[in-house]
């Protein structure tokens, strides 16, 4: 039962952004909001700045409310988030390359899954998935040498 556990799955998935990361965001808007009003004391300045905080922080708790799915794939290829809220498919064809970029930065280490197109570069965080990069590459590079095409190897 070992080998069948290890094998990624390979059927139509997708990968969203996790549930409370836009209500973290929305919640600290609110505070931003509440921030500039309480230590303002007159000044536009410190409201003003509070106010664009929390303009940035509410666009980007909307957008994960709105559009959660960053990522799906099937057999035919792969669905991404473009824009705000837009989906763009991409044909197995069309990708020349699946990788995960694995940094190290003052002691923490982060991946970011990549999806190459050539002429663009798609790029997917722990936050962005949900899960860690290099298990969505698994099933990417699984599910499309499985495909219809096959497709070519990908690092």
């Amino acid at each position: 039962m070992g080998a069948v556990d290890s094998e990624p799955d390979t059927s139509a998935r997708q990968w969203r952004v996790d549930r409370a990361l836009p209500l973290c965001k929305l919640g600290a808007a609110a505070l931003f909001v509440a921030l500039g009003v309480a230590f303002a004391d007159g000044s536009p300045v410190r409201l003003g700045a509070g106010l664009l905080v929390a303009a940035v922080l509410l666009g980007w708790g909307v957008r994960d409310l709105v559009a959660p799915v960053r990522l799906a794939v099937d057999p035919g290829g792969v669905t991404v988030i473009e824009g705000f809220a837009g989906r763009r498919h991409i044909r197995w064809a069309e990708i020349e390359r699946i990788s995960v970029d694995t940094r190290a930065r003052l002691g923490l280490s982060t991946e970011t899954l990549e999806i190459d197109r050539g002429a663009t570069l798609h790029l997917f965080s722990r936050y962005d998935l949900g899960v860690a990069p290099h298990e969505v590459a698994q099933v990417l590079r699984a599910v499309r040498a499985t495909g219809p095409a096959g497709g070519p190897p990908t690092r």
